[in-house]
Formats: structure tokens, sequence, C-alpha cells
């Protein structure tokens, strides 16, 4: 009769004893190591958000999901038309400063992202801009803006203004103009109504929720 010769070896049992253990920690590496990677993600490169209110419609629909650029977030990547999602504390929020775990918290969740708004940027720094022409239209560098974003009819604002746009500074508006609290609700304030750049999380790339609103925004932030 033959007999296995490792059949009684010690250290076989313990390998074998050891294996569904050793399974599950395999499993909860991959799983700890897939979410850092994904917090990693969100924080620096991508990240998904929810749109919260009317103020950018048409464009946008509250409910929408929101894959956001964040690697543009400076004055040179921004542009006009850009759609852009920003912290508004010390603009549109009371003054505060945001910790250096802030941004890990929001990417896990833990933080709220009642601080965050989405607008549209009308005017970058060294831009002027007003309201509005004998047509309705904002006047940009002098120029009428065309903003085929704006629902057929919508004025481009009921509120008239002037300003001329800091360097490092974004005018920033809905596209729905009459329920939107955006730079002109903040003229008079610290700041004129001029958000700081490096308070931008972000570009809209496209929404990406519920699946039958889903696809990309064009260059100028249109559907």
């Amino acid at each position: 009769m033959t007999t296995d010769p490792g059949s009684d070896d010690p250290s076989t049992e313990r390998t074998k004893r050891r294996s569904p253990l050793g399974g599950w920690r395999f499993v909860v590496g991959a799983l700890a190591a897939a979410a850092v990677l994904a917090i990693v993600l969100r924080a620096t490169l991508v990240d998904f958000y929810y749109v919260g209110s009317a103020s950018m419609r048409p464009t946008l629909v509250e409910g929408d999901g929101l894959l956001v650029d964040r690697t543009a977030g400076d004055a040179a990547e921004i542009a006009r038309g850009d759609v852009v999602v920003f912290d508004g504390r010390g603009s549109l929020l009371p003054y505060g400063e945001a910790g250096a775990i802030d941004p890990f918290l929001r990417a896990l969740r833990l933080s709220g992202d009642d601080t965050l708004f989405v607008k549209r940027v009308i005017a970058v720094g060294g831009d002027r801009l007003s309201c509005c022409d004998g047509g309705g239209s904002l006047v940009l560098n002098g120029t009428p803006l065309a903003e085929p974003y704006l629902a057929p009819g919508a004025p481009a604002s009921a509120q008239d203004f002037a300003v001329e746009v800091p360097k490092g500074r974004l005018w920033l508006m809905g596209d729905h103009r009459a329920a939107s609290e955006d730079s002109r609700s903040l003229l008079g304030a610290p700041g004129g109504g001029m958000i700081p750049v490096d308070r931008v999380v972000g570009t809209v790339e496209r929404v990406v929720w519920p699946p039958e609103r889903s696809g990309s925004l064009n260059p100028k932030g249109t559907p």
C-alpha cells in the first residue's frame, strides 16, 4: 500500500488551516487599497457631485450627478463659459478656511458638500462686464455676450451692474438667472462678487446620472 509522504506533514496541516483566513486578509487588503486609491483620485483628479438646486437650469437640473475634473484649478486653465464647482466659503457663505484634511473628509463623504456650489464662469481676471445693453444682453469687454445656455426668452440679468474683474478672480453666474445666488449677490460685499480662483474645486466635464441625462458638456459648458 502506498502512502502519501506529505499527508502527515504538520506544515501542510497548518497551511490548510490558515488558507481561509489568508483569503479574507487578501480581500480586506484589496478593498482597503481600492478605497485609498478612490480617495486619492477624488482628492486630486476627478470627483463626483450632485446638483442640489435649480440655479443652473436648463443646463443642469436638480439631482444631476456631475463628473468634475479637479486638475483644472488655476487661472490659466479656467475659461469663460466653463461650468465649475467651487467652495463658497468666504464668498457665498461666511468666511472660513478649510483644514488640510478637509478634501479627504469630503472624498469620504464625512464632510458635507453644503459649502460647494456649481456656477458658470462669465468673466475672468482683467475682463470688464456690465448689464445690460439695449437688447438685454450682458456686455463683456465692450461686446454683447451671446449666451446660448440660457432658457429661450430668459433675461441675462434683472440686476444692473458694472464690474472689472481683478487678476486671480472670477465672476460666476447661474444659468437660471432669476433663481441663482451668484456673484451679483455679493456686490458691495468684501471682494465685490469676485470669487478667488483658488476656491474652484474643478470644472464640470459631463453629467453621469441619471442615465437618460448623461452626456458631456461641450467646451463652452453647454449641453
